[in-house]
């Protein structure tokens, strides 16, 4: 059986979004980085929580997922997040700089169809902050047809919880079990 994809975004999911009074989780840590086509006098603040690579590397080393990035931060969560966190690198969905004012052009996540044309016929779990009800439509479509798919969407301004990593661990082996029957 071929592993599912494990999909991560990076901003809400990793970096969690301030609150309404500016607040980040006091899990996490400041740190400043410069993507690509930045310069280095003008980094961009990001707070990662230290243990989310660890739970990461938890559900990586077990060999059930197949990791890579699914974000606009694009190559650049290898060269400056994936550190941070201890991760290995990683490959990542080359997703396109759309011109778009809003993440639901369509009224689905803008990244949908780029990922559904990378997937193929992969299974996956995807995790991302972004989701409307046609994601989970389309998640939901996408497994009646035989290719299993599990969105999780944790809440923007907390970000990345260990049961989000227990629910990908625990839905990765009844898949397994379900297809060794």
């Amino acid at each position: 059986m071929r592993s599912p994809y494990l999909l991560l975004d990076i901003d809400g999911v990793l970096i969690p979004f301030p609150d309404e009074h500016g607040s980040t989780p006091a899990t996490h840590a400041r740190h400043d980085v410069v993507p690509t086509g930045r310069s280095a006098d003008n980094p961009v603040t990001v707070w990662l929580n230290p243990d989310h690579g660890h739970l990461l590397m938890d559900v990586i080393r077990t060999g059930l997922v197949t990791p890579a990035w699914c974000t606009s931060w694009r190559q650049d969560a290898t060269a400056h997040i994936g550190p941070l966190l201890d991760l290995p690198t990683l490959p990542y969905v080359d997703l396109p700089h759309p011109q778009i004012t809003t993440s639901h052009p369509k009224g689905y996540l803008w990244k949908r169809d780029h990922v559904d044309a990378w997937l193929g016929d992969a299974p996956a779990v995807w995790i991302d902050d972004d989701f409307t009800s046609l994601d989970h439509e389309w998640a939901v479509e996408r497994t009646a047809k035989g290719t299993a798919t599990l969105l999780i969407q944790p809440d923007s301004h907390l970000g990345l919880q260990p049961e989000h990593l227990t629910e990908v661990t625990r839905w990765v082996a009844q898949l397994r079990t379900a297809r060794a029957a």
